[in-house]
């Protein structure tokens, strides 16, 4: 297997690869064109593919969880926790579930900027969900080739505003006290075109203890400056204030009150504030006919405060209530070819990226609720310089090889200010890898194209899961990062009524980051490395329309990922271990009526997924289950004015089941209960001037 790839490694550095280059003019960096946003390039692409359009992403809901539209995709696993202070939890084929909060594991991206930092722990809170074109969701080895990420990638893109300006808005209540409203503009302005949002969210949220609100704005400008050359800018801002934080249940807990919150929750007055503010240029100039030069920069601030569910005051503990002031920026510099060699056509390209995330850390006692005395100060830094080589040839009219190699370099700083405690926690550890990636696609008809992909990947554990050892706070320089070897097969249909994928695919993981032993005097997690592990699957999706404005949909991923060798700290073996939080099936089907003319539309939804374990040992667990939804909708237009209620009902059976779970949770706190039955209901006025 090493053998193979080195092989891979000298074939795409012969093949002097560059970035994919979808046809026709691009319009955002580098780093996001692998999907390409032009399906008329799908059956080209060597790799696992889900588009996700704005009717979708509306399609009667509430629209302010980026897991609420990317439930239908196969392999991945999108879960709102019903707890705003850890965001949602979405893990790819099995990467990524361990994160406690944030992401891990998946690369997001909007608009060409990174919403995931540095250390590779992104923030799907940040998506832009009122203003997408649409979403797209990229799996497989090639996904490798751009960074710090195993998973795949989730890529938003924001669509242009209309031609005439548009106001729109859009309200909607529901159960558990959920109120959220937004207002958008846009509109073309000369060469400028705005597209502008803003949201407000509140709930009461289904459990005890999960009060939330939070207010999102984002901006985009976009402007042709010439015939050859344009820029983008984009603004985003979340605030989100005092979000309660319920914890998780233990089984008995669970058993007793599904909405309740622990006793710790009430005692620690547990709670989360978080503000986000970044912006972002992407510039881009066509050089003549064959060169194109893509630039991309942005920056930002993050500061949160924390209260946990424990005091943190014993001596190493770093304290229960924790406070983050992040400063992050960084760009990318892309070149784009289309040339020929050897006679055959190529698109090449090259491009160097830095990322940068500095951030103070600090922690005070959480003396019931209040901020207690300092525990912890210190101010951590990473940054990552990356360069990739990446090229597609077109062999034959039909056969299409990409190929590539992206090499990069994080650094991680830990520089200990407080020496109170008579110990310097001060830390550093450096990780450099070079990742290879080859594919290739065959178009056997105009309808069906046949694939097969090899990769390389690695992901770095993120800040959080550095800074606290077994033994106590202070960073944790003996956690690597986890290195995958992936290998995919696929098949793609399309025609005018299907549109149909199959994916097979095989991951190899060595050094796999898993949540470790419990700290008994503290109650947080720390972090170590598994041995190694494996992933195994199929995806299926398949999309069908049928007579009188009938379209049914369905998805289904089928998983096995368990440990090959895993010794736990206390010599515990876990070897054929399940992996946990990870489901064997899962599956999401969906039946639409829209018939054509009326601008009514309706549809039943059904989702579900097989047992999910809580804990490496594989003793705890989650049922399966299965649960149904139903939503409608109406569009009625009066002139310049258009209005579109909208309803929707969720779990019509008002099933009981576990909606996520904390791996390894502290405590044995690893449930999350998914609400009963539920409802929402909403309208939608938009006014155009013409």
């Amino acid at each position: 297997m090493p053998r193979l790839y080195h092989t891979l490694s000298t074939a795409s550095l012969s093949l002097l690869s560059g970035l994919l280059h979808a046809a026709g003019p691009l319009s955002l960096p580098a780093q996001t064109i692998l999907g390409g946003g032009n399906d008329g390039r799908d059956l080209r692409l060597p790799l696992a593919r889900h588009t996700i359009d704005s009717e979708r992403i509306h399609a009667a809901n509430a629209g302010a969880n980026l897991s609420e539209p990317l439930q239908r995709v196969p392999g991945l696993v999108a879960l709102n926790r019903q707890n705003y202070a850890q965001d949602l939890q979405i893990s790819s084929r099995g990467f990524g579930a361990r994160s406690q909060f944030g992401v891990r594991g998946v690369r997001l991206v909007q608009d060409g900027i990174p919403l995931t930092m540095p250390d590779g722990q992104g923030q799907p809170a940040l998506f832009d969900l009122d203003g997408p074109q649409r979403i797209e969701v990229l799996r497989g080895p090639l996904t490798t080739l751009y960074g710090n990420a195993s998973g795949g990638i989730i890529q938003g893109y924001t669509g242009e505003a209309p031609f005439h300006p548009t106001l729109d808005t859009r309200t909607l209540i529901g159960s558990d006290g959920l109120w959220r409203s937004r207002l958008r503009y846009g509109g073309q302005h000369g060469d400028l075109n705005i597209s502008a949002n803003v949201s407000r969210l509140e709930t009461d949220g289904y459990r005890d203890h999960s009060e939330t609100r939070r207010d999102i704005a984002n901006l985009r400008l976009g402007w042709d400056l010439d015939d050859a050359s344009s820029l983008t800018l984009l603004i985003n801002s979340l605030h989100q204030p005092g979000t309660q934080d319920p914890l998780g249940l233990t089984r008995d807990q669970l058993r007793q009150d599904r909405r309740q919150a622990p006793p710790q929750t009430e005692t620690f007055d547990t709670r989360k504030s978080v503000t986000h503010n970044q912006a972002g240029i992407n510039y881009q100039r066509r050089l003549g006919n064959d060169d194109l030069l893509t630039l991309m920069v942005y920056g930002g601030e993050r500061d949160m405060q924390q209260f946990l569910g424990f005091s943190g005051g014993n001596p190493g503990a770093g304290g229960g209530v924790i406070e983050l002031d992040r400063r992050f920026g960084g760009g990318e510099l892309g070149w784009t070819r289309d040339t020929r060699l050897f006679d055959l056509p190529v698109s090449l390209a090259a491009g160097l990226a830095y990322n940068y995330q500095g951030e103070e850390r600090k922690g005070f006692v959480n003396a019931n609720g209040s901020k207690g005395r300092l525990m912890r100060d210190e101010f951590n830094a990473v940054d990552s310089q990356e360069a990739y080589l990446i090229s597609t040839w077109q062999l034959a009219p039909r056969w299409e090889l990409v190929a590539g190699l992206r090499h990069t370099r994080v650094e991680f700083d830990s520089d200990d200010d407080f020496l109170a405690d008579g110990q310097d926690d001060s830390g550093h550890t450096r990780s450099q890898r070079a990742n290879p990636a080859i594919g290739l696609n065959w178009n056997w008809t105009p309808q069906l194209s046949l694939y097969a992909a090899l990769g390389q990947g690695f992901e770095t554990p993120t800040f959080q899961e550095l800074a606290y050892r077994e033994d106590g706070a202070g960073m944790n320089p003996a956690l690597k990062p986890s290195v995958s070897r992936d290998g995919e097969l696929g098949l793609k249909w399309r025609d005018d009524q299907t549109r149909l994928d199959l994916a097979l695919f095989h991951s190899r993981v060595r050094d796999e980051i898993v949540t470790g032993p419990n700290q008994v005097f503290t109650g947080r997690s720390t972090y170590t490395n598994a041995g190694r592990s494996t992933r195994r699957g199929i995806e299926f999706s398949i999309e069908q329309d049928f007579a009188h404005g009938v379209s049914g949909y369905l998805a289904y991923t089928w998983l096995d990922a368990s440990y090959d060798s895993y010794e736990n700290a206390d010599g515990t073996r876990y070897d054929g271990n399940r992996l946990p939080g990870v489901p064997r099936h899962s599956a999401y089907a969906e039946l639409l009526w829209q018939p054509a003319g009326t601008g009514f539309h309706t549809a039943i939804e059904a989702q579900g997924m097989s047992r999910r374990y809580a804990t490496d040992d594989n003793l705890h667990s989650a049922s399966g289950y299965g649960v149904v939804h139903w939503r409608a909708g109406y569009r009625h237009q009066l002139g310049n004015l258009t209005l579109e209620p909208f309803a929707r009902l969720e779990n019509l059976t008002d099933r009981e089941y576990v909606g996520s779970l904390i791996v390894n949770g502290a405590g044995a706190r690893y449930y999350e209960p998914a609400p009963g039955r539920s409802w929402l209901a909403g309208l939608g006025v938009q006014y155009q001037w013409r």
